[in-house]
């Protein structure tokens, strides 16, 4: 399935934050990772299971596969970056993070996968292994 283009609103927010992206775009934000991966992240709430703070919201990175598939490979999320009374406030306090900010929360739990060392990207691997040719 082809994708389509939708004309930016940036009437609909601030595109510099995950969630004015999302609305201004009308798509999920995506990211490549230190280890030179595509992901693509969503804002997700759910039930905390306490009194005060019911709901909860984190990030959903969804992990895509290497070049020419499309399909999801796997995923990375965090805990609840924010918990609050409602499932909208808990939403726009984790939508009013920075772009640059989802970035480097990817990029940690990539490193934190990984086991603390910085990852390989997958494309060098390849190419210190000898699967790629240097003629291209």
């Amino acid at each position: 399935m082809p994708g389509q283009h939708l004309p930016a609103d940036h009437s609909r927010g601030d595109a510099n934050t995950i969630g004015g992206y999302v609305a201004v775009h009308k798509r999920p934000a995506a990211f490549e990772g230190i280890d030179g991966v595509s992901y693509s992240v969503e804002i997700v709430t759910a039930p905390t299971g306490h009194e005060e703070r019911p709901w909860g919201a984190y990030l959903l990175f969804v992990q895509w596969s290497r070049v020419g598939a499309t399909s999801a490979e796997g995923h990375l999320e965090t805990d609840y970056l924010a918990e609050s009374d409602t499932e909208e406030d808990a939403r726009a306090i984790v939508g009013a993070l920075a772009l640059s900010q989802v970035r480097g929360v990817l990029h940690a739990l990539v490193a934190e996968r990984a086991g603390g060392a910085p990852p390989r990207r997958w494309f060098d691997v390849l190419h210190d292994d000898g699967d790629v040719s240097d003629d291209a």
